[in-house]
């Protein structure tokens, strides 16, 4: 196999393990927090709001936004490991 070959599998398999996590989280707090473990949640309470209710109405928007954040944040830098990053003008690495 090539040099090239193997960086490319590498590559993806490193993109498709971060997306993974990502999504892992994901269905654990849409599904998990907002619908399975609701009982649970609704013990605590934040803002005056019982947890598992404030999870499945503001909660897991805000996790979704850091999610984006961490999301691009990590294939940034996974792009610059395997130089596959766009190159812009006037910014020096």
């Amino acid at each position: 196999m090539k040099k090239k070959e193997v960086k490319d599998k590498s590559y993806w398999f490193e993109t498709l393990k971060l997306l993974g996590i990502i999504l892992s989280v994901w269905f654990v707090v849409s599904f998990g927090a907002s619908i399975v473990f609701v009982e649970a949640l609704n013990k605590i309470n934040l803002g005056g709001y019982p947890l598992g209710f404030w999870f499945a109405q503001q909660g897991s928007i805000y996790i979704y936004i850091a999610l984006i954040f961490i999301y691009t944040r990590f294939m940034g830098r996974l792009d610059r490991k395997y130089d596959v990053h766009e190159k812009q003008e006037g910014i020096t690495d």
